[in-house]
């Protein structure tokens, strides 16, 4: 498994924040473009001295997910035989990367870890890093997702996922032998086309967009609306930095997400939950409801009240919103391990 780090390690080991990440993220949380990261840290304004998570105080451990494409091994990981895994790799769900981040941990010797954070997918695996090994998380914050993947989100991944399997370029999977440019890029643009939709509000793109033209274009003639720009600059922009196949393997594990599976249901999963825990959600957000976090936050016994925050930006506001997340980002890290609420 690869993974980036941040802070001083204790003797003690007992400070370790693990710090999980969404759908196309990685483990450059923070730090500049550089070698190996085309883009900059996707939380620097919550991670370093003296801010939320702190790095004065607390050792961050950032895993990348399997299934991806940032190092731990993935679709585009090269197999046995010297090929890449294409095709072959298998399905993978929620479950199976934590059960990889767990034996990463245990072989850097981090038995307990202080916190476990998470927003979206990467709130997915903090929920079921609680679940798996209770004993191990003494914190958890959850930021923008559910306790299950609804119809509704089932639905969307579909569509994202059809689009790059209908591009001719993707070859079933086994594309890596193309040519620069060559592999299934167009596909991959219109999945995140249709992925930023969701990510962002009507309220937003309202705002921001609405029906003005492309700076020197005219949509009456074959110029494209704002709005468009926004769009193909986000899908040539990940489309370039991102595998497809990681793109279609990670997206149908959030859709396997259900943490009742195997546990009696959703309530009763979550009712053995013990360690504090914090939900956030945001009321603009249409892809994770604020009634999904809700429902984590009514079924964990130890959970305070959800925490809802006012955001014009949807789902991308738990990245976006880092001064409005940070005091509870804080506070969740200091508070005292042990019962916070009783339930009636």
């Amino acid at each position: 498994m690869a993974y980036e780090t941040w802070g001083s390690l204790s003797e003690r080991k007992d400070n370790v924040v693990l710090l999980l990440h969404a759908l196309t993220g990685d483990s450059h949380v923070k730090g500049p473009v550089g070698a190996g990261h085309s883009t900059p840290g996707w939380w620097e304004a919550m991670v370093g001295p003296g801010r939320a998570i702190d790095t004065d105080q607390f050792f961050v451990v950032v895993p990348n997910v399997l299934g991806g494409c940032q190092g731990t091994t993935g679709p585009s990981s090269i197999g046995p035989d010297g090929a890449a895994w294409g095709s072959r790799f298998p399905t993978v769900t929620i479950r199976d990367q934590v059960a990889v981040e767990m034996a990463a941990m245990t072989a850097l010797g981090f038995e307990r870890l202080h916190g476990v954070i998470g927003g979206s997918m990467g709130g997915m695996r903090a929920l079921e890093w609680a679940l798996c090994a209770p004993t191990r998380v003494e914190r958890l914050i959850l930021l923008a997702c559910g306790p299950m993947a609804t119809g509704e989100q089932i639905a969307l991944s579909l569509a994202q996922r059809e689009a790059i399997l209908a591009d001719e370029r993707f070859a079933a999977g086994d594309y890596y032998a193309a040519a620069p440019g060559e592999g299934p890029w167009r596909g991959m643009g219109v999945a995140r086309r249709i992925g930023q939709i969701t990510y962002r509000t009507r309220a937003e793109l309202r705002e921001r967009f609405g029906r003005d033209p492309q700076r020197g274009e005219d949509p009456l003639h074959g110029g494209r609306f704002l709005v468009e720009g926004y769009l193909d600059h986000h899908a040539s922009k990940l489309a370039w930095r991102f595998d497809a196949n990681s793109y279609v393997i990670l997206s149908r594990a959030m859709d396997l997400h259900d943490v009742g599976r195997g546990r009696g249901g959703v309530e009763a999963a979550l009712a053995t939950l013990t360690m504090p825990t914090t939900v956030i959600g945001f009321d603009s957000d249409r892809l994770y409801y604020l009634d999904e976090q809700e429902r984590i936050a009514r079924h964990v016994p130890t959970a305070h009240p959800l925490i809802r925050l006012s955001s014009p930006f949807g789902h991308d506001a738990f990245l976006l919103e880092a001064e409005a997340v940070s005091p509870y980002v804080a506070e969740a890290l200091r508070e005292h391990v042990g019962p916070v609420k009783s339930q009636g």
